[in-house]
């Protein structure tokens, strides 16, 4: 074979190369060998002449040593061994130069062998690949032509996926695959993505896997064309056949004598068949005998049958389409059932001539137009309205020609661009959305014309007379508008309910009095979302149940209530439930916020005054002749005794004296403490306003604690750094605040802490702060910390009357500020005292 004779060819280059080596390296060692075979023969034939020779006189009677004898003797057998060798050498030289002569024309030889070879097995058309073994390189002998698309490079040639289309590519790897794997051989066409064909032939020999591949032409190349077509139209057909096999469409081919050769699923399930073969088997027809000889009359190869057929089919009548080819070599046809289209038609039908009908007895005009805008149906009160004569519509007159006859006649408004507008009337045949337009006619009707566009095409015009309900309706805008008018410019706050609850109207003064905003009350918004809103407002639970329940209750006698209600915000409204025709009711609030509390204020002004001048009476006559008097003659004599010029007193003595002394300090204290408070709330009390320095102040109050913070060993913080030079008040009344304050916290601070006196100026106001850290005020009871004799069950060192707090924020309102209580940083209270600095102070404690 041509493979084995190329492969044997370039082994034997490489055998007669490795002869010529070994033949030099023979040739090598028999030089080497002869040599040394003469050497040792000569040496030892002169070494007993030398021996001789060594022993005997020299003629002239000088004597020779035996060194000279022997390197005489080494050197004439040096030159007999070169000599020797050097013709030796040039006989074997002789012979090696006969042999190379043979190698070289025994290797030209070989050469030209392998040549002939190859130009025999391998040409322009043709190319091959050898495969030695598992894991060895493939050799590539040969080369396809370009035209065919194979690449010319052999690393190329072997990526078949990138010259070879994918179907033969996939095919001839997975063949090389058996073949090198199972000695498969293979004989196939592929395809170049040229549209090439190339014959690929796979054979395995002498343990080697090889590929020829050769172009094909002529004859074989239309062959090999006409298979891979085939198995295209193949693939194609089964393709075709599964894809009609899954549509619900009947369809079947039929050879030249008219017999059924294939049908798909849905065709063996409309004629009750098994399966597919079943069907070709029986001879099953989907169409009856006349259907069939109808489509074989009609249907020719210039001219395939399509019409409608009946048809019986699992004991219904259907309608299908059918579509039958015929060609030279039998028919195909396939059916479409439109059995719902067609009872969808005559629905279609039946509804027009109904909807015709309808429409004729319509007091409304009504006219409609085809997609060619043709009249196709008008009624009578279209006729009626355009008093058009009959022959006229009876030519169906197209929509232009139309709108000029009632031009023409009158009957239309003349607009400033008549063409314009006619264009833009007739738009509608281009429209998807129906279009409103108004008309006002020459004899003063007002037309509100729909022009509907069909989706099939076509326009129906709908012509309503509004003049009666335009005048109505301005006449009723007109009245509506004045009565809106007038209930908005209404004091009082009227809201208009319907019988269903919903909000019909209201005027800003509804909302204004129960501060509801325009979305909350606006019209069709029910009672209950209403009440809802305005229930915070209302002190009472059932606030406006009283009002939904008047409005949507079912009582047979519906009558006007009356009454006063007070809110959340200080209004106090008087109300008024009318019921008015129709099942609406009317709901009137009036403002008497005023007039009743300037009532309630001379009353209860009147009632204060008369208390606080009964109690300021009895009160400071109580104090100052039966109280103050005794307790200064008894702090009087008591710092008498303690002088130490009446005499000395035991410790029991000075200890009594001292608890003496303190119980009437207290007890002086809390007098003046009441006397303070009776004073403020008789309103007799003024303050000497003017200008406090707030270092001075602060110090004063700092001396005067100082005593008792040493006592419970505590110290007091100053913090001046932000707070303003000076402020304006009354520097006594603004000392006994900071006392009561520093009081309060030294009476619950912890012994060794710190109690801190601040002073700010925030948003406008100057803030007095004293800061302890004892156990704190609970948030439930700082409501109560300011109320007179409280002391919220808190014990400290001292158990005081707990009016100190009390004292603090009558002072401090008679500055018109407000005082605070928060919780400290790190536990305690602060109480926060905030004086304005731009208001005007009150003068005395009679407001």
């Amino acid at each position: 074979m041509p493979v084995k004779t190329d492969s044997l060819g370039r082994k034997g280059r490489f055998e007669l190369t490795q002869t010529l080596f070994r033949g030099l390296g023979r040739f090598r060692r028999k030089v080497l060998t002869g040599t040394a075979l003469l050497s040792g023969g000569l040496l030892a034939s002169a070494l007993p002449v030398l021996a001789q020779a060594s022993g005997d006189a020299v003629p002239d009677g000088s004597s020779v040593s035996s060194l000279e004898v022997v390197n005489f003797a080494m050197v004439i057998g040096a030159i007999s061994a070169a000599m020797i060798s050097a013709i030796w050498l040039i006989r074997e030289r002789g012979k090696i130069d006969l042999e190379n002569v043979g190698l070289r024309a025994a290797l030209a030889d070989a050469n030209a062998k392998i040549s002939r070879h190859e130009a025999l097995i391998v040409d322009r058309d043709r190319q091959i690949v050898v495969w030695d073994g598992v894991g060895l390189p493939a050799e590539v002998l040969g080369r396809l032509s370009v035209e065919t698309g194979a690449p010319q490079k052999q690393s190329d040639f072997l990526a078949f996926g990138r010259w070879l289309v994918p179907r033969s590519a996939a095919a001839l790897d997975e063949a090389i695959d058996r073949l090198r794997a199972h000695a498969e051989r293979f004989d196939m066409i592929i395809e170049t993505t040229r549209s090439h064909v190339i014959e690929a032939q796979g054979r395995v020999s002498g343990g080697r896997a090889f590929v020829r591949f050769v172009t094909l032409s002529g004859v074989r190349a239309e062959l090999a064309e006409l298979t891979i077509e085939r198995d295209r139209l193949l693939s194609s057909l089964d393709t075709f056949q599964a894809l009609l096999d899954i549509i619900d469409m009947p369809v079947w081919l039929r050879g030249p004598d008219a017999k059924l050769v294939w049908v798909n699923n849905a065709y063996a399930k409309a004629v009750e068949g098994e399966d597919r073969q079943d069907a070709l088997t029986r001879g099953l027809e989907l169409l009856g005998t006349a259907a069939r000889e109808r489509v074989r009359a009609t249907a020719t190869p210039e001219r395939p049958f399509l019409d409608k057929v009946s048809t019986v089919i699992h004991g219904h009548r259907r309608f299908f389409e059918v579509a039958d080819a015929r060609t030279s070599s039998g028919s195909a046809g396939l059916a479409l059932d439109v059995s719902i289209e067609e009872d969808l038609r005559q629905e279609l039908k039946r509804t027009i001539q109904s909807h015709a009908e309808t429409l004729d007895h319509l007091a409304t005009p009504v006219a409609i137009f085809d997609r060619d805008q043709r009249l196709q149906f008008h009624n009578q009160a279209f006729q009626r309205l355009w008093e058009l004569d009959t022959p006229f519509l009876s030519r169906r007159p197209d929509n232009g020609e139309f709108l000029e006859r009632l031009r023409a006649d009158g009957k239309l408004p003349e607009p400033h661009a008549w063409r314009d507008w006619k264009e833009q009337m007739l738009s509608v045949y281009r429209s998807v959305e129906t279009t409103p337009h108004l008309w006002h006619l020459p004899d003063g009707q007002t037309l509100n014309v729909f022009a509907n566009a069909h989706p099939q095409g076509g326009v129906t015009w709908v012509f309503e007379n509004l003049t009666e309900k335009v005048d109505l309706e301005t006449r009723y805008n007109t009245l509506l508008q004045a009565q809106g008018e007038t209930i908005d410019h209404l004091a009082e706050g009227v809201g208009v309910f319907g019988p269903d609850g919903k909000v019909r109207l209201s005027n800003p003064s509804f909302r204004a009095l129960w501060g509801l905003t325009e979305q909350q009350v606006k019209p069709g918004t029910h009672i209950k979302h209403i009440a809802e809103a305005c229930e915070p407002s209302y002190r009472e639970a059932d606030g406006w149940k009283l009002f939904a329940g008047a409005i949507t209750g079912f009582e047979d006698e519906r009558r006007t209530q009356e009454g006063r209600i007070e809110l959340v915000t200080g209004l106090i409204l008087d109300y008024a439930i009318v019921p008015l025709p129709n099942g609406q009711t009317m709901i009137a609030f009036v403002n008497v916020t005023d007039s009743v509390g300037a009532e309630r204020m001379l009353t209860e002004k009147n009632e204060a005054l008369r208390k606080a001048d009964a109690l300021k009476n009895d009160f400071v006559q109580h104090v100052s002749y039966e109280l103050r008097s005794p307790l200064t003659n008894i702090i009087g004599f008591t710092e008498l005794l303690q002088t130490p010029g009446i005499g000395d007193l035991n410790e029991r003595q000075s200890e009594y004296l001292d608890h003496i002394a303190t119980s009437s300090s207290v007890l002086l204290t809390i007098v003046n403490d009441i006397l303070d408070l009776a004073t403020v709330d008789a309103g007799i009390m003024r303050i000497d306003s003017g200008v406090v320095n707030i270092e001075e102040l602060f110090a004063e109050a700092s001396e005067q604690i100082a005593d008792r913070l040493k006592e419970n060993g505590l110290s007091l913080q100053i913090d001046t750094a932000t707070a303003p030079r000076e402020m304006i008040g009354d520097h006594q009344r603004l000392k006994q605040i900071l006392f009561k304050l520093l009081m309060n916290a030294a009476n619950f601070a912890p012994d060794g802490s710190a109690v801190r006196l601040s002073c700010r100026q925030d948003d406008e106001a100057i803030c007095l702060s004293v800061t302890d850290s004892g156990p704190g005020i609970p948030e439930n009871a700082r409501k109560d910390v300011f109320a007179r004799f409280e002391t919220n069950g808190q014990s400290g060192r001292r158990r005081g009357a707990g009016l100190g707090l009390s004292i603090v924020e009558s002072f401090v309102g008679l500055h018109n500020g407000t005082v605070a209580i928060e919780a400290g940083e790190e536990g305690g209270a602060t109480i926060i005292c905030r004086f304005p600095t731009q208001r005007p102070l009150a003068r005395d404690a009679a407001e």
